[in-house]
């Protein structure tokens, strides 16, 4: 059975992000809210938390995993940005968009895809995901909480509809924390753009996709 932090939207309080974070760092795996739909994620670095995840949403491991950043500066960090890359993401950033980079060594085998050796990576417009990421001080997993269904690694179309309080309940006994702000599931997932190549490309439209189309 999850653990449940009630926390404020706007002002998250600090003692319950750091009982969040402390969580996390033991290898806990969470439910939160972001500006797109609600996630699972765990801390990057925790290789445990990072294959329950996998297992969670059934991926192989040649499916790479999103993670979120606090900023652009440290997004440079984790992946490989160069200057027309750059100037993309400086007008998007923060938002809700998932950048494909190539990857640094600092990112975890686990995370990438294998073969192309990129990772997806976003930094999100919302309080509670930033107080986390900086209290935590590691970049943190973020995979939409849709689950597959009958092992066909899809998810079920009616899951996007489900309630705050339905969400939680499928997911009490499969997450270790839920973080709760009072918020409605969202049903729009990310935007996603290609920038490993010199020709950036949006490869999913999501989330404030219009927007983007007037940059890459």
């Amino acid at each position: 059975m999850a653990t449940v932090y009630t926390i404020h939207p706007d002002n998250p309080q600090t003692r319950t992000v750091e009982e969040i974070i402390a969580a996390l760092r033991d290898g806990a795996v969470m439910l939160y809210p972001t500006d797109t739909v609600y996630a699972i994620g765990c801390d990057l670095n925790s290789k445990s938390a990072v294959e329950r995840v996998r297992q969670i949403k059934q991926l192989s491991n040649d499916k790479p995993l999103t993670f979120l950043c606090p900023s652009l500066s440290n997004v440079a960090t984790y992946a490989i940005v160069s200057d027309p890359a750059y100037r993309i993401m400086r007008h998007l950033i923060p938002g809700s968009y998932t950048f494909l980079l190539p990857a640094t060594k600092l990112v975890p085998k686990l995370v990438q895809n294998p073969k192309r050796k990129t990772t997806g990576i976003r930094v999100p417009n919302h309080k509670i995901c930033a107080a986390l990421l900086d209290t935590l001080g590691n970049p943190i997993i973020s995979t939409s909480a849709h689950l597959p269904q009958n092992g066909n690694g899809r998810s079920a179309p009616a899951e996007a509809n489900l309630s705050r309080v339905e969400l939680f309940d499928r997911l009490d006994n499969i997450v270790d924390a839920i973080v709760d702000d009072g918020s409605e599931p969202e049903d729009e997932v990310s935007t996603i753009i290609d920038m490993t190549t010199d020709e950036p490309e949006i490869i999913r439209q999501g989330k404030g996709w219009e927007a983007a189309v007037a940059w890459v």
